[in-house]
């Protein structure tokens, strides 16, 4: 068995290639470059150092240089550089794809998967997507994705295969039961489901909605989901933002609004000190409510989470989260690269910002032992002890 190196022993390794490197070249371009070098001063800015170093690698370096490969990483060594923890530099291709998934519009066929067993399961299909219409069903495993078996292609290809633009086929064969299906399915536009709900079963007056990401269509979806849970008989909610990185400024808000009493939602606060508050109407949702947090839970979710905890609207069940109390604006540049840059602080309603703390539940609850292997969709309500724990507290509310 070959001895494998940590990839910090590796990049240590490496810088000392490149300090052995040059020193051993540093003699022999001293004399041609040195006075070049030190006619750069400290009120000299960057760029005349970046000039520099890229006039030495257009004369000795014997490679060829990829000027959009170049650029790309430049800008991605400036925002390191920053100590911006939260920024980020996008490409066209990447910066095209996050626009779409913010504005909830999708290309595919309209299903959510997992990986488990080495296998791919359905554990939901998106509404009025092509999925939908052909047939698929929560549950249903893929087997195999252009006559090759899922096992042999692996999770990561397979999935690449099945993604693809609208107007081209996804042909994949499913395992329902002891049955296999084939189906070739158009791919189309479709809404990403960033809500999930259901009844819990024991009690049916309690209904639980997860929140996966806060997108352009989660007010929607959230709204469609607590009335539709309302008009089956729950007068308790369950809302798990377990998991949630957080997403769109609009989008919490307008859930907020929908949930809170007339004050305010979110304070931001820019560079200068600058505060802009956001405020929520009279009208509310006013029924029992808990909300599960964990250390994955982030951004947007927090907000979510301490917002109502500020008003005294929902108890807190689960472990500290994540500790992102700062805002990101993404900047569209002249060539439709995008970059997002950390601008603003945000402030729960009434307590302090979480950046780097978290946001404390009032039950601290960890997952059971015996689940901590198992995927967060395969664990069912009995099982979920951060979930028993909220239905406890609305049980006896």
């Amino acid at each position: 068995m070959s001895k494998k190196i940590s990839i910090g022993t590796a990049v240590i390794l490496m810088l000392l290639a490149v300090l052995v490197t040059f020193q051993l070249t540093f003699m022999a371009l001293s004399n041609k470059y040195q006075s070049e070098l030190n006619e750069l001063t400290i009120s000299q800015d960057m760029y005349a150092k970046l000039a520099a170093v890229d006039e030495l690698y257009r004369t000795l370096y014997i490679g060829d240089i990829d000027e959009k490969t170049l650029t790309d990483n430049l800008i991605r060594g400036y925002v390191l550089g920053t100590g911006d923890k939260y920024a980020y530099y996008l490409d066209e291709e990447q910066f095209a794809e996050m626009m779409a998934s913010n504005n909830a519009e999708l290309q595919g066929i309209g299903i959510m998967v997992i990986y488990q067993n080495d296998m791919i399961e359905i554990i939901s299909v998106m509404p009025d997507s092509p999925a939908l219409d052909a047939g698929l069903e929560p549950g249903d495993i893929i087997a195999y994705v252009d006559g090759e078996s899922v096992a042999e292609l692996g999770y990561t290809a397979a999935v690449n295969r099945l993604q693809g633009e609208a107007g081209t086929l996804a042909e994949f064969t499913v395992q329902r039961g002891d049955e296999l299906i084939d189906f070739s399915i158009e791919r189309g536009y479709v809404n990403e489901q960033s809500v999930m709900y259901h009844v819990y079963e024991p009690d049916p007056t309690i209904g639980i909605v997860k929140i996966l990401s806060f997108n352009l269509g989660t007010p929607e979806q959230f709204k469609s989901a607590c009335e539709e849970l309302i008009a089956g008989g729950v007068t308790k909610f369950v809302f798990d933002v377990r998991y949630n990185p957080g997403g769109d400024l609009e989008s919490i808000t307008e859930i907020l609004d929908y949930l809170l009493p007339e004050g305010p939602i979110v304070r931001i606060v820019d560079a200068e000190g600058n505060e802009d508050v956001r405020y929520s109407d009279a009208s509310e949702l006013d029924m029992p409510m808990c909300v599960l947090v964990n250390s994955s839970t982030a951004s947007a979710a927090e907000l979510f989470s301490s917002a109502l905890q500020d008003y005294d609207k929902a108890e807190l069940v689960g472990t500290v989260t994540y500790g992102k109390g700062t805002m990101q604006t993404i900047i569209r540049l002249a060539d439709n690269t995008g970059l997002g840059i950390s601008y603003r602080m945000y402030n729960p309603p009434y307590s302090d910002n979480y950046e780097g703390v978290g946001v404390q539940p009032d039950y601290v609850v960890e997952m059971d032992e015996s689940v901590a292997d198992k995927n967060i969709y395969k664990i069912t309500d009995a099982e979920d002890t951060q979930l028993q724990k909220a239905i406890e507290l609305l049980t006896q509310a």
